[in-house]
């Protein structure tokens, strides 16, 4: 027997050397890199397992994409394309070796790690998109040499470094975006001679230095945007105005100062934003481009009177140019002379200047808004006719989400199939066409524009020109303003009313599908560079399936590979036997393990178990469409359950330990706590591998999301009071009435939510604790555990002795009442908000930094909040007021306002409502890139001394 199996091995060592020999047994290179991709990459969704050594090329449309080479006969990876499958891990330096790829996306994952400098080995590399993770480190030197980069995507990352020089030589480069990481340092000036640049977004970085001169060199470069960034009080360089292609400056807070730079030469410039920097002397007089949307010079220290040059601008959107030192005339002429569409709005806001008359009479028309609140010229509003424009203005309608479609609702419903994904296509010359759309996320990443409503039909006429359909095929189904700005779509893809199926077929679904993902849809100066969010298959084309390109082996590079793996068997037959026993070993436990997590081990008749089924009904199978927010913890999902209830299902990612014990801890605690300021525990689904908790849903989001730059604007001083009581209310039950007591350990903006009438609703209790009870004496007790909580909410004196108390949730509190107070976040590019918020106090310029979103207000009153709150925000607990006083001093301040004040206006309730409209509705949970509960470092702690201040 041993000597035939010998015989055997003897035939097929020489059969395969033969065919090595006459090179028709080629070994699949790319098939070993993939697979080392693959092992240092953890993958909940599985689809990573589903790739085969000897054929990795799977069909599916987030796989891996290969051709086949007609001259050496075996497959090259094409593209790799994992966006959104909530992967971790870190990218295997193995990524270098595939040669032929052209488009690496690993975008919106959870990747760890630093990015290989080995994929500067990839000459053939087009896009490079890794948006949306969690990677650190510096930025490789090796990345500047890849001669065919068209687009450079690393934004929303954790990057920190200097950015390279070497990238001087991205010579085919046009899209440059790396906004959101903690890039620091000079930005280099050799990328002045990048040839091909149009878009150039480093903001929300730590750059530091000067801006150099020399990217008045940059011949196609559009978009200039570098917000939020550390430039040391250096000036705009004169020959910015020089740029004559830019279309877009934004320079917001960059710690600018000098004088503004002449800019009315730049003709197709749209979008000018240099706003909170110390720039000084006066407004430039010379009138800017007629394509001119958005001026925005607020925040600044300005001076002298507001020239006539923004006058006759046909496309102006905004003009910004409060809070600054202008004095003279309120010029009337800025909205003479336009032509106001239906749709077009015009913002003028001149607010906390001196001005002191008015330059004619102001009588706009219903389209322009003017706010000249905090300006001398008010204290004569009635002698004047000018009273409506000197309020507290609510917020700036032109950021409220909206939809351009329009249902029609003279077509009978029941002839249109809802449930299957079927619906009447608005403006189909068909009257009452029903068909199954196609559903498209879009991010537009730095629009040239503040109010998309009037630029909705040219948005349709540019993507249905680029797609070669007709106008009513596409809707805007929503859209959303988000932090850039940026402006998020959902669009509907609808097929032609000619069509008798009333569905796309599968070549056309393809074809549309990889114009947008290759982005062959052609740049546009008013809609800027955008970014693939989803491509949502439901109803008819939930089964498709999509091969973008060509896949597979050649036939005689597929023998090859079998008669190699004949070979290869017969001398790994052993291991295979050792790796069976492993395996089987490895099985029993998963299961045994799968045993015991598969069930909650509680029962309670207060919450209802569901089935996955039901769950995955309610969602239409946790279609992206229904995803309303993301976290830490995993995805939030907007759910209609059999019964009609509306609720936010939380689903786990799969296989986190501590997401395990977090679902039994807020399952047992939310099962027994019941009070109108904690939010409501509907059920839960605990099937095999599965974690999810069903909640009411809040439609307005959460209170972080409404202190946003873009929505703190619906919140009125009175309506922050209500939030800030409800909220304490609802931690004093957990301290006082819940048996027994718990503490919270992870109070912050995000897990403050609001319902339909703004009423606060805490959630999160995955890291709660039970309170200690306090001793025989009534001293109290404390808790010893390791430190968690969020950077800039932990109390200091919990994460030095890790001793946790009720005052831990007390600071917590506190760092809430300054966000409601200042609009500020905790912790921000280095600023502490106790530190700013102490300091700004001390110097006795409190109302300084007071959100001036907030509308009107008493003094007497925010003083007395400001005091309780940073009161709250002593470092030594004992000085802490109990969440009894807290609540007792919140009750006497709005004890004496009026019931009315209260309870959200009109407007504010359809605005905020608004928000949580279809698709676009607000997280309920904490972003991806919010802060989230971790282990913190004692550097993000230091609060500086805060003076005892003792509440009434």
């Amino acid at each position: 027997m041993a000597k035939a199996i010998l015989s055997i091995v003897v035939v097929l060592v020489s059969c395969c050397f033969a065919l090595l020999a006459s090179g028709q047994l080629t070994y699949p290179s790319d098939a070993d890199a993939l697979n080392a991709i693959r092992h240092q990459l953890k993958d909940p969704g599985k689809t990573l397992r589903n790739w085969k050594k000897s054929d990795p090329c799977e069909s599916n449309w987030t796989g891996v994409i290969c051709t086949t080479n007609q001259d050496d006969g075996y497959f090259h990876v094409q593209e790799l394309r994992m966006l959104n499958l909530n992967l971790s891990g870190t990218l295997a330096p193995e990524l270098g070796q595939l040669s032929n790829l052209t488009i690496l996306n690993f975008m919106w994952n959870y990747i760890t790690g630093s990015i290989p400098k080995e994929i500067g080995n990839i000459k053939s590399l087009k896009f490079l998109l890794l948006s949306g993770n969690q990677l650190s480190g510096s930025l490789p030197d090796e990345l500047g040499y890849l001669p065919n980069l068209l687009m450079l995507q690393v934004d929303l990352n954790q990057i920190s470094g200097t950015l390279p020089k070497s990238f001087a030589n991205l010579v085919s480069c046009k899209h440059f975006h790396m906004n959101n990481n903690s890039i620091s340092g000079q930005i280099p000036s050799e990328l002045s001679i990048m040839p091909q640049l149009l878009h150039f977004l480093l903001d929300n970085n730590n750059l530091s230095g000067y801006l150099p001169s020399e990217y008045s060199q940059m011949r196609s470069l559009k978009i200039l945007q570098l917000d939020n960034n550390n430039f040391g009080g250096t000036e705009i360089p004169t020959s910015y105005s020089n740029i004559s292609t830019l279309v877009k400056l934004s320079l917001r807070n960059c710690n600018l100062q000098g004088a503004i730079p002449d800019f009315s030469n730049i003709q197709p410039l749209r979008y000018l934003d240099l706003s909170r920097n110390q720039l000084t002397g006066g407004i430039p007089t010379n009138k800017l481009s007629d394509n001119i949307t958005t001026i925005d010079l607020s925040y600044n220290l300005l001076n002298g009177s507001i020239p006539s040059n923004f006058s006759g601008l046909p496309h102006l959107q905004r003009l910004s140019l409060e809070n600054n030192l202008l004095s003279g005339d309120v010029p009337s002429t800025v909205w003479q002379n336009v032509n106001f569409t239906a749709a077009a709005r015009l913002i003028i806001d001149f607010q906390n200047n001196s001005l002191s008359n008015i330059s004619g009479s102001i009588n706009p028309p219903s389209n322009v808004t003017i706010r000249l609140e905090g300006n001398p010229v008010c204290n004569f509003a009635n002698q004047l006719n000018i009273a409506k424009f000197c309020g507290i203005t609510i917020g700036d309608d032109d950021f409220v989400p909206g939809s351009s479609s329009n249902s029609n609702n003279s077509c009978p419903p029941q002839s249109c199939p809802l449930s299957e994904n079927f619906e009447y296509v608005p403006e189909s010359p068909l009257y009452c066409f029903c068909a199954a759309p196609l559903g498209v996320g879009l991010r537009l990443r730095s629009p040239t524009i503040s109010d998309f409503r009037p630029y909705t039909v040219p948005y349709r006429l540019y993507i249905t020109a680029s797609l070669g359909l007709d106008l009513y095929q596409l809707a805007v189904d929503s859209f959303i303003w988000q932090r850039g700005p940026r402006l998020r779509l959902y669009l509907k893809i609808f097929p032609r009313s000619s069509n008798t199926t009333a569905t796309f077929n599968h070549s056309e679904i393809q074809r549309i599908r990889d114009m947008i993902a290759t982005f062959a849809i052609p740049s546009n100066d008013t809609f800027g560079p955008y970014e693939l969010l989803n491509f949502t298959l439901l109803g008819p084309y939930y089964n498709v399936d999509l091969q973008p390109l060509e896949s597979g082996l050649r036939k005689g590079a597929l023998i090859g590979i079998i008669l190699g793996a004949v070979f290869s068997f017969v001398a790994i037959c052993l291991a295979i036997m050792v790796l069976f026993y492993k395996r089987s070993t490895q099985s029993r436990h998963d299961v045994l393990q799968k045993k015991s997590i598969s069930k909650v081990p509680i029962r309670t008749e207060s919450v209802k178990e569901f089935s996955f089924v039901e769950l995955e009904a309610a969602t239409s199978g946790f279609s992206e469409t229904t995803q309303v927010g993301q976290g830490g913890y995993g995805k939030v999902y907007r759910g209609t359950l059999a019964n009609g209830t509306v609720v936010a299902i939380k689903r786990a990612q799969q296989g986190s330990l501590q997401g395990q014990i977090e679902f039994i801890t807020e399952i047992e605690l939310l099962s027994r706590l019941h009070h109108r300021n904690l939010v409501s525990l509907v059920g839960y689904c605990s099937e095999q591998d599965e974690q999810m908790l069903v909640y009411e849903f809040m439609p307005n989001g959460s209170l972080r999301d409404l202190l946003s730059d873009r929505y703190r604007h619906t919140l009125s001083f009175p309506l922050r009071l209500r939030i800030a009581l409800g909220s304490a209310k609802g931690i004093l039950y957990l301290h006082n009435e819940a048996d027994p007591p718990i503490i919270h350990r992870d109070i912050k903006a995000n897990n403050i939510l609001l319902d339909f009438k703004f009423t606060p609703k805490v959630s999160d209790f995955g890291i709660s604790r039970l309170a200690p009870v306090p001793d025989a004496e009534g001293a109290s007790a404390h808790v010893s555990t390791v430190v968690k909580g969020t950077p800039g909410y932990l109390d200091p004196e919990y994460f030095l002795t890790h001793k946790l108390t009720e005052k831990s949730d007390v600071y917590s509190l506190g760092i809430v009442f300054l966000e409601l107070l200042t609009g500020m976040q905790p912790i921000s590019h280095g600023r502490n908000i106790v530190r700013e918020v102490n300091g700004a106090c001390q110097s006795g310029q409190m109302f300084s930094i007071i959100d001036q979103n907030m509308g009107s207000y008493s003094s007497e009153r925010v003083k007395k909040f400001m005091a309780l709150a940073l009161q709250c925000c002593q470092d030594d607990p004992q000085e802490r007021p109990t969440m009894l006083e807290v609540v007792r001093e919140l009750e006497n301040l709005c004890s004496v306002l009026p019931e009315s004040d209260l309870i959200p206006t009109g407007s504010d309730a359809s605005s905020a409502g608004s928000m949580s409209a279809g698709y676009a509705s607000l997280p309920l949970y904490s972003g991806r890139n919010s802060q989230v509960t971790t282990e913190i470092l004692g550097s993000e702690l230091i609060s500086g001394v805060i003076p005892t201040i003792t509440p009434r």
